[in-house]
């Protein structure tokens, strides 16, 4: 029977989180909302009607809402060309795919910031599927994205394995029934990953990759 690997994005295999931050920031300023960026940084992951919607004051006048997210894309679209990611993210997809292992990405960017993000990855040849926030109704930290992900590729929760950097992606895995584990690179605390849902923590892709054999992969059985 096969196997899942899904995969956050920003901020879990690619460095981008502390550039939305800065977007995210700099829209909300220019539509007159202060929000220091600590509370920015903790609502990255959030599809961006949510984030909208969890930072700002539920009285607000929303009309202007979508053109924050314009803003945002805007800005945030200036680093495509600059986008990295961690080290050893590539061989960490390869690895899993050669293993047999059917990769898919799980994100909430949309499909030209995703194009952006898939460069810099630069490892396709590993990928199964992608799905985005767009295919579902709701993104995390609801199910829909994961469960929509393992439809794809004909997977049950209980033989996938769910790696991102927030507490929504942390949640949205319990919510599924998927085991999950997170990354600090993406800047979330340890602590809070775990008490989210985390089965494990590591430190970031390449760190994932040195301990596989005894990572959650570890305890998902080939047949």
């Amino acid at each position: 029977m096969d196997r899942a690997a899904l995969f956050d994005v920003d901020g879990t295999l690619v460095d981008t989180n502390h550039l939305h931050v800065v977007a995210w920031w700099e829209a909300l300023r220019q539509g007159g909302h202060r929000v220091p960026t600590h509370a920015v940084h903790r609502a990255i992951g959030l599809p961006g009607d949510q984030l909208i919607e969890h930072l700002l004051d539920p009285s607000r006048d929303r009309s202007d809402d979508a053109r924050l997210s314009a803003a945002h894309d805007t800005l945030y679209g200036t680093s495509f060309e600059r986008l990295q990611a961690f080290d050893r993210t590539a061989e960490l997809l390869r690895t899993l795919a050669g293993d047999g292992w059917k990769v898919v990405l799980v994100t909430s960017a949309k499909d030209r910031e995703l194009g952006a993000l898939r460069r810099a990855i630069d490892a396709d040849d590993a990928l199964t599927q992608t799905a985005t926030a767009d295919d579902v109704e709701q993104g995390k930290p609801a199910p829909d994205p994961l469960l929509h992900a393992l439809s794809l590729v004909g997977v049950p929760a209980e033989r996938a394995v769910f790696v991102g950097d927030s507490v929504w992606d942390m949640k949205a895995a319990r919510h599924a029934d998927v085991v999950c584990a997170g990354l600090l690179c993406g800047g979330i605390p340890r602590a809070d990953l775990t008490e989210a849902g985390a089965a494990a923590v590591y430190d970031d892709p390449a760190d994932l990759l040195a301990h596989l054999s005894t990572s959650p992969f570890a305890a998902v059985p080939k047949a």
